[in-house]
């Protein structure tokens, strides 16, 4: 065996490594979730009442409230981490998230108008979510386009968009301040009082991108090569660009729409897979979906039980935590440089 097959070798075991752990993390915090609330339950309880044919009020609690909870925290924790990693990879830019190309700001302005001005389609929230970011994220890359799809026009018109959306937004609030409350669940993003339904809804859209974004993995791969190089090879960049960045809208709406807004996940997460296992996708990508699920669950664990008797949404547990730990890593030397 020579230098370069023993490197692989090393590498391919660190990251299956990494993955067991993850795996193995992911079901340990699992059992956790479901055991604390504010009716607490011990392991072997819980087992007993998932295991058993009979209907008590553990087994009722946990099927109807924790299980689709921690359920739709591991789907939406994989979708916002793969989305943000197809990001950066479109825009060879490791700060890029699913915000950049306003998939937050088209859901966070459809969400809000349907609840606040058109509240007897308040069930019909997570339609009009989904398609407010389509359609924030198709403008921004007509604004772009120019002869091709070029990474610094597509944060531009990202960042117009994000601003006159978000006035949009303020003023909408300010109008209506008295009925605010469904308005604020979700800006500040909440797993709060979600069922199967959702669980059903987001696991086919999830499932349905996530294995697009597999198959997006070469092309990933390539566009870190740079333009110059990928077109010398074949590949064309600006369909692969708009190609990746539909996969990463898919995800994020399809998340957004059924828990709102939650930021850092799709940007901070990558980054620590990153230093994890490297920049290639074919480790990249899983090492991502699995730790983002992982991070998640942790922060919607966090939020409802660190203050007894009152739940902090997801959402502003991943922004108290991950706004900190992002510029702890922008200011650790080689942490975050591009691909």
């Amino acid at each position: 065996m020579n230098k370069t097959s023993q490197k692989r070798g090393i590498n391919a075991l660190k990251v299956g490594s990494i993955w067991l752990f993850l795996i193995v993390a992911m079901a340990v915090l699992s059992l956790v979730a479901l055991s604390v609330g504010s009716a607490g339950y011990s392991i072997p309880e819980i087992l007993r009442a998932l295991l058993s044919g009979e209907e008590n009020t553990v087994k009722v609690i946990l099927y109807n409230l924790r299980l689709p909870r921690l359920l739709l925290a591991l789907l939406i924790g994989a979708s916002l981490s793969a989305s943000g990693a197809l990001l950066q990879s479109v825009m060879r830019n490791p700060l890029a998230d699913p915000g950049t190309i306003g998939v937050s700001a088209g859901a966070g302005t459809a969400a809000p108008t349907i609840l606040l001005i058109f509240p007897h389609l308040t069930n019909s929230v997570p339609i009009f979510a989904f398609a407010g970011a389509a359609l924030a994220c198709a403008l921004i890359y007509s604004l772009a386009w120019k002869g091709g799809v070029d990474p610094v026009r597509i944060i531009l018109s990202g960042v117009a968009i994000n601003s006159v959306l978000g006035a949009y937004n303020s003023l909408l609030q300010m109008l209506n301040s008295d009925s605010l409350e469904g308005v604020l669940a979700f800006m500040n993003g909440s797993l709060s009082g979600r069922s199967w339904q959702q669980v059903q809804i987001l696991a086919a859209y999830a499932g349905v991108g996530l294995v697009l974004a597999f198959a997006c993995i070469k092309s990933a791969n390539t566009l870190q090569l740079g333009d110059e190089m990928a077109k010398s090879l074949g590949v064309k960049v600006s369909l692969s660009r708009v190609c990746l960045s539909a996969v990463s809208a898919f995800l994020a709406a399809a998340t957004v729409s059924v828990a709102g807004m939650i930021g850092f996940v799709g940007l901070v997460v990558p980054h620590i897979a990153r230093i994890l296992v490297g920049s290639d996708y074919k480790a990249m990508l899983p090492t991502s979906v699995l730790l983002g699920a992982v991070v998640l669950l942790v922060a919607d664990t966090i939020g409802r039980t660190i203050v007894p008797g009152m739940e902090i949404p997801v959402g502003i547990v991943m922004s108290v935590t991950g706004g900190p730990f992002f510029l702890y890593m922008l200011r650790k030397k080689g942490s975050v440089r591009g691909h």
